[in-house]
């Protein structure tokens, strides 16, 4: 044999070595899916993506933008395995027969959701008989409404619920044209409204009513077959904190590119959101959950959500993958 020939050996021989090292490798990273919307409280789900860390901790994670009112049947269909929702939620899926476990609390709207009406509507009572967007029942625009009106003496049967997610309803809302008194929405899309005072102004919104919690969960079945991936996709999500606030400026240029914003809007967005990190973490799932889901079972039975609570909520979260 020349000696080309052996050099050329050689390197296909190195080449498919070198293949042989890589595929187990790749095929150890664990697929999964995760529901989210475009709120920017979930944003840092998209970092851990882009940024690579997910990919880092040995996972292969697909985001998949899909509307709260919708993320349970993705989930029951298999279409996902995991999601991004605030906590009642988890109580309504549940309940419906839609298995899933929180594992990690995400974030907190300090006044990133809000209802807002038209400037001559000053306080919450004023709603009564007005018509205002918000999304599907059981969902957090929904709930977050139901919540509201009922901490000042008024219910859904006092109002006209127009059904539309957070941003069509945003974008209807300041068109004026719309025959909408109010809206339910969240950040991004808040933002549109606050930029347009003439439209109308907050009426109330997350920090007056701090009953807004996003968590992430999966189903009970990925949970068991993958407890590794679980861990890798809780400590990703701590690692993409911490990369904010490192670079704040890679975070959020990387975070409002999503939603299409710029780190500017992005950083103005995020500002009435408080992420979780591990001890804020520790502290939700050692009383603040407890009290809050019983509140909401409660509400959501009233609204007719729900039927009945489940028996133990406690098991609707599970703790291990927290500890380091």
């Amino acid at each position: 044999m020349s000696s080309l020939k052996q050099l050329a050996a050689c390197a296909l021989a190195a080449a498919t070595l070198v293949a042989g090292l890589v595929s187990p490798a790749a095929a150890q990273e664990t697929a999964v899916a995760v529901g989210i919307s475009g709120w920017t409280g979930f944003a840092p789900l998209t970092l851990a993506k882009e940024a690579g860390i997910f990919k880092k901790n040995g996972l292969d994670v697909s985001i998949k933008k899909i509307p709260q009112k919708d993320r349970h049947l993705a989930m029951a269909s298999g279409d996902i395995q995991c999601a991004a929702t605030t906590v009642e939620t988890w109580i309504v899926w549940n309940t419906n027969g839609i298995a899933a476990t929180q594992i990690f609390k995400m974030d907190q709207g300090m006044g990133s959701d809000g209802i807002v009406a038209k400037n001559a509507i000053t306080k919450v009572s004023d709603l009564k008989g007005k018509t205002i967007a918000a999304s599907a029942p059981g969902t957090s625009p929904h709930f977050f409404l139901s919540w509201v009106l009922k901490k000042n003496g008024l219910t859904l049967k006092d109002v006209t619920v127009v059904t539309l997610e957070p941003s069509p309803a945003a974008t209807a809302f300041v068109a004026g044209n719309s025959g909408l008194d109010a809206a339910v929405t969240y950040e991004p899309y808040l933002s549109l409204v606050n930029d347009k005072p003439d439209a109308g102004k907050m009426l109330a919104n997350s920090l007056q009513y701090p009953m807004v919690f996003d968590t992430f969960g999966c189903t009970p079945k990925f949970l068991k077959e993958n407890p590794k991936a679980a861990k890798a996709l809780t400590e990703s999500y701590f690692e993409a904190l911490d990369l904010i606030k490192a670079d704040k400026i890679k975070a959020f240029t990387i975070m409002g590119a999503d939603v299409k914003q710029s780190p500017e809007q992005f950083e103005k967005s995020q500002s009435k959101i408080q992420w979780a990190d591990r001890e804020a973490n520790m502290k939700f799932f050692s009383g603040d959950i407890q009290a809050f889901n019983k509140e909401a079972a409660v509400l959501l039975q009233e609204i007719g959500v729900i039927k009945t609570a489940p028996t133990n909520m406690d098991a609707l979260f599970d703790t291990s993958f927290l500890k380091k």
